[in-house]
């Protein structure tokens, strides 16, 4: 009867276990469709585009890849950009994101789907998305458990901080990056936990390909040295953890040399000394517990002496050639963002080219409720619940939250890095809360068993409580020394059966414990729909983030007139499209490094400095000659071949992200390389100004004039929208320089060098109607001379 009734609980179990399956699966494909879905408001409401300016740049490579294959690309070198200078494209881009795009591409039009090369582009982000979405249902399922997946997956799928780079047409590397760090983390948590070298393997793939993706990943191999380091410290150590490592450290390493944007960094850079560091110190620990478990108490304490010895020995010879190759490098080894986020001021004191990037400052508390909203609120719980019990995956991402958090609040940027994590512990916390909430009203429910249930744990507890009394002091004494010595020490083989008992016995008590946390009904039922309520004010803001805040691409801009009437401001388009059919295919455009990419990428011209940004001395020349007057501008230009400038101005619509904005940057870049340029000329008495306060040199500078020219005649009193004040010097006449083409909203504006030739024809003229023949041959014989000399 006992037989029957165990198989019947055994059948019902199994069937439950497969339906929970089923819906888990079907749950997970329905947060993918979420996930991409949410995803297209950017191609509803306007088109199918690429958006901002590094995706153009990624979407021209693309393009080139899939036109001349992989062995031209890795080999192209690029004459259109960095002018005179070029740029090796294999050797300076990280290949992920485009070696991604191109076989997606290559295998759609396999299976006779001919869709082009910006189609996939557009939507690689999307789909990545949903891939992120699952790995955070793996990643979150192998710390707490199914529920807990599938809430994280939920909350990653719809956050609005990963919305915002991975909307369609975000064609940027984050895109396919951050599916890359959270499987490589869910892979790593699956070899702690089981141990198996099959995942260890695959773990270092993943790692490869986020290094070909991104160059974040020097967060991944710094987090997981230090979560290694914490369980060491903290006596968690075991075979699993070594297996977890070792691989991950070996062939990680050797394949991210692979990568040619990497090469020798992976080991000569200060970023990865941490993870070699750790390395040496889990070899000598794995060494330590082998040794101890083969060798007697003397004979382990005369081994650990030998091993100890050894070991400072090797530590201190890495430790001086670490030093030696740290103390030959000015940065002592680190990359200048490196730097960035260790010490928040260093960019702003010795790069300014790295803080003048928006995303690279501090962002405001707003801005955490804007990108992820109510999980701020619930990350806290999520902790909490990561130590009911703590387990080596759980302080893993215990980890993670805080340095992320860390991170995010230096640079904006890693908002993204964040949300991943926000999410697992939002997720975590959710579900251990309906875990507690729907149990309660589950018991107390009218004819439901849980009554029952509740009494027969009480007895066990009574009786337990019972039986421990009665064996005296004596005995629980002498159980309790027994149970600190095998604490204290590492557990032999023969120890192994005994130390079962007490775990088992624990074990009983923290599923007796959890049963008995109950709550009262009507706490328990408002409780859930508090948290059904929080649910769906997340929901409304990001569906409002995903289609009002972030899926207008910056190339296309639009607003409401009071009427509710829609503009659409398509100024950038309209002059990359004047450049490609108004001039020579060879001519080559100055602008500030931001357009670079769009320029080359839609007009087809060659720029001078764009948003690699490799190269700072070229960027200050370009921000000395925007700072520099109308003539010594046009020198610099000339020097380099230039025959455009274009600048971007939106005092007419009130356009903020203008040059005239940017300029202060400008001046700082270039004056870190020509001293000439100083930052106090162009202020008035510490102030930025543009009205008729602002300085004499501001006003001659040429950024100001290629912006302000003709600007009176739009309303007569040259009031800028942006700034909020009328322009201090309205009336002014552009010698070196002639406008050849304003947009229709006066946002992007391009001007042309006067030649050489009619500049100084036109000196001679003026020389004869006020000079004296004698005076007028000798200027005419100087104009014969050669103008560079």
């Amino acid at each position: 009867m006992a037989d029957g009734e165990s198989s019947k609980e055994a059948t019902a179990r199994t069937l439950r276990n497969a339906f929970g399956n089923v819906l888990s699966f079907f749950i997970l494909l329905l947060i993918g469709v979420l996930a991409f879905s949410i995803r297209l408001f950017s191609v509803i409401k306007y088109e199918s585009v690429i958006h901002e300016f590094d995706p153009y740049f990624n979407y021209r490579v693309t393009q080139f890849l899939t036109k001349n294959g992989i062995y031209d690309f890795w080999n192209w070198f690029d004459d259109r950009t960095w002018y005179p200078l070029g740029r090796v494209i294999g050797g300076t881009v990280y290949p992920g994101l485009t070696l991604t795009a191109g076989t997606l591409w290559w295998l759609l039009n396999s299976l006779n789907i001919p869709l082009s090369v910006e189609t996939v582009c557009v939507f690689t982000a999307p789909i990545f998305s949903a891939f992120a979405s699952w790995a955070t249902y793996l990643l979150t399922k192998e710390v707490k458990g199914t529920g807990a997946g599938l809430t994280a997956a939920v909350l990653l799928a719809m956050v609005p901080s990963y919305i915002s780079r991975s909307v369609a047409g975000s064609y940027d590397n984050e895109a396919v990056a951050i599916f890359a760090l959270i499987f490589t983390f869910y892979l790593y948590i699956k070899t702690l936990n089981t141990g198996s070298l099959f995942y260890a393997t695959l773990n270092a793939l993943a790692y490869f390909y986020m290094v070909c993706s991104w160059g974040g990943y020097t967060f991944i191999i710094n987090l997981i040295p230090m979560h290694v380091l914490l369980c060491i410290v903290t006596g968690r150590y075991s075979s699993r953890l070594y297996i977890a490592y070792a691989p991950l450290v070996v062939l990680g390493t050797l394949l991210a040399a692979l990568v040619p944007v990497v090469g020798f960094n992976a080991v000569m850079t200060s970023e990865h000394f941490a993870s070699f560091l750790v390395f040496i110190i889990i070899h000598v620990v794995a060494l330590v517990y082998h040794v101890k478990g083969n060798l007697s108490p003397r004979m382990f304490k005369v081994a650990v002496t030998l091993v100890v010895s050894v070991g400072l020995v090797v530590c201190c010879a890495m430790i001086a050639v670490l030093i030696a190759l740290v103390a030959s490098s000015p940065t002592k080894g680190w990359s200048g963002r490196s730097l960035s986020l260790l010490d928040p001021t260093y960019a702003s004191k010795y790069i300014p080219i790295i803080a003048s990037v928006s995303e690279h400052q501090p962002p405001t508390w707003p801005s955490y409720f804007m990108d992820i909203n109510v999980l701020a609120f619930l990350v806290p719980a999520g902790i909490i619940a990561c130590f009911l019990p703590l387990s080596d995956a759980s302080s893993f991402v215990v980890l993670y939250i805080v340095t992320s958090v860390y991170f995010s609040g230096v640079m904006v940027r890693l908002m993204l890095v964040l949300a991943p994590a926000a999410c697992i512990m939002s997720g975590i916390a959710l579900s251990e809360a309906f875990n507690v909430l729907t149990r309660s009203i589950k018991f107390q429910l009218p004819g439901s068993s849980g009554t029952s249930q509740v009494l027969l744990i009480l007895s066990m507890i009574k009786s337990r409580d019972t039986s421990l009394n009665t064996d005296g002091e004596h005995n629980d004494i002498a159980k309790t020394e027994k149970m600190d010595e095998t604490v204290k020490e590492r557990p032999s083989k023969k120890n192994r059966k005994k130390e079962k008992e007490p775990v088992e016995k624990a074990s009983i008590r923290s599923r007796i414990e959890r049963r008995l946390l109950v709550l009262p009904l009507e706490a328990s039922v408002i409780a859930i729909i508090l948290l059904v309520l929080l649910g769906a004010f997340y929901v409304v803001h990001c569906v409002w983030a995903a289609a009002e805040a972030y899926s207008a691409p910056s190339i296309v801009l639009t607003t409401y007139s009071r009427d509710g009437g829609l503009h659409v401001f398509d100024d950038f388009r309209e002059a990359y499209a004047w450049l490609s059919h108004n001039t020579e295919v060879d001519d080559k455009v100055a602008s500030w490094w931001d357009y670079g990419y769009q320029t080359t990428a839609m007009a087809n011209r060659t720029v001078i400095v764009d948003n690699n940004t490799w190269n700072n001395t070229h960027i200050a020349t370009v921000g000395t000659a925007m700072s520099s007057p109308e003539k010594a501008a046009w020198e610099i230009f000339n020097s380099l071949d230039v025959k455009y400038v274009l600048v971007v101005f939106g005092g007419l619509v009130g356009y903020p992200s203008d040059d005239i904005n940017k300029f202060l940057w400008m001046v700082r870049i270039g004056g870190g390389v020509f001293p000439h340029i100083k930052e106090p000329d162009y202020l008035r008495d510490g102030q930025y100004r543009i009205d008729s306060q602002a300085t004499p040199t501001m006003l001659n500078c040429l950024m100001y004039k290629l912006s302000y020219y003709r600007f009176v005649e739009t309303d007569g009193k040259a009031f800028d929208r942006v700034r909020q004040t009328e322009i201090g010097k309205k009336y002014f006449k552009l010698t070196h320089f002639e406008e050849v083409f304003t947009t229709h909203h006066w946002m992007v504006r391009i001007y042309k060098l006067k030649p050489p030739k009619n500049r100084i024809r036109g000196k001679t003229k003026k020389s004869k109607l006020k000079a004296s023949s004698t005076s007028s041959s000798k200027r005419s014989a100087a104009g014969k001379r050669n103008p560079w000399h």
